[in-house]
């Protein structure tokens, strides 16, 4: 059995939990309206109310159906509508979905727990209370506080993810080497998806708003326009942080490569160095083996080694500052 409630809600304003569907529809013969709230229910849970109160079955199988984008759709006794969720926790997006079945006097939630094993509607029923002497006048106003409440918690989902997209910003300022950019593509990810949610969401209040539900009275249209007002910011939020993404990512490339350009002329200062350092010793070199083979004692003679050696590096000295000198020279006439 899925974790289902059941509750009547009276023309003065009380709302009353019962235990089963049938009590509550004959709870709602005596006036009022009836809110059944179901929690990963079956088919068979919800197929039991097709005939009571006219749920279509292939809206209870979009029920069933975790990859229904929010929509509305009319049906003779009651408006089905598909509405989203939103959790940011542990630094992953998690979209929830919430079915909404609203007749002349009934309304159907069915959701399903996420996986930190939360329900979407968790604390409504406080919200509902509090809020009674509005939710009390019907259908339509009982939706209303549960949507505005849905709303509510996508903004704490957003909050969220702008928060992890500050700390994204400062771990990259911080050190860009370290950064992992998949980080950004996820975040970008996320927010394709919240923009494609806010966009269907959108829609379904701009319907509502002109007066296309049935069930909804006119009375009410004037509190689901603050919803709509409401989603219009998150979806414009939501269009800023892309572009923040992306610019992100701009600035990421531009620091990977200044950084790498800069590792390049530190490798081009030193081969310099190398170069010139080995241009130097070049002559020095060849001086070096001649010498080693003896040829300064065999053109001065054996007996004179004690002066030719030391002539010979006194030459290498000389040679060398020479050739230092020129490079020098050569060096400040290319700049």
């Amino acid at each position: 059995m899925s974790e289902s409630r059941f509750h009547h809600i009276s023309t003065k304003g009380k709302r009353s939990d019962v235990a089963t569907v049938d009590a509550a529809l004959t709870a709602a013969k005596d006036g009022g309206f009836l809110w059944l709230d179901y929690c990963g229910p079956s088919k068979e849970e919800l197929s039991r109310l097709i005939d009571p109160l006219g749920l279509h079955p292939l809206s209870i199988e979009d029920c069933l159906d975790e990859d229904q984008i929010p929509k509305i759709e009319d049906f003779p006794r009651n408006t089905f509508i598909i509405f989203n969720s939103f959790d940011y926790l542990n630094k992953k997006l998690s979209i929830g979905e919430i079915n909404l079945f609203i007749g002349g006097n009934f309304l159907v939630t069915v959701s399903k727990s996420n996986s930190e094993n939360r329900r979407p509607l968790d604390g409504v029923e406080h919200i509902v209370d509090r809020d009674i002497d509005n939710a009390r006048q019907g259908p339509a106003f009982l939706m209303h506080v549960i949507m505005d409440y849905v709303v509510d918690r996508k903004f704490l989902a957003i909050e969220a993810l702008e928060d992890e997209l500050e700390n994204r910003e400062e771990a990259m300022l911080a050190d860009v080497s370290n950064f992992i950019p998949a980080e950004l593509l996820q975040s970008r990810r996320d927010l394709l998806s919240l923009r494609k949610s806010l966009f269907h969401e959108r829609e379904i209040l701009i319907k509502i708003c002109r007066k296309d539900c049935p069930f909804i009275p006119e009375k009410a249209i004037f509190h689901y326009r603050d919803i709509y007002d409401h989603l219009t910011k998150f979806f414009e939020l939501t269009e800023s942080y892309r572009d923040l993404v992306s610019s992100l990512m701009e600035m990421y490339l531009s620091m990977l490569n200044n950084q790498m350009t800069k590792a390049a002329n530190e490798t081009n200062i030193a081969v310099r160095r190398l170069t010139f350092i080995t241009t130097i010793f070049m002559p020095l070199t060849l001086l070096a083996g001649i010498g080693g083979m003896s040829e300064w004692s065999m053109m001065t003679g054996p007996h004179n080694w004690r002066i030719a050696y030391p002539a010979f590096l006194l030459g290498m000295v000389v040679i060398g500052f020479i050739s230092y000198r020129l490079l020098k020279w050569f060096e400040k006439r290319r700049r």
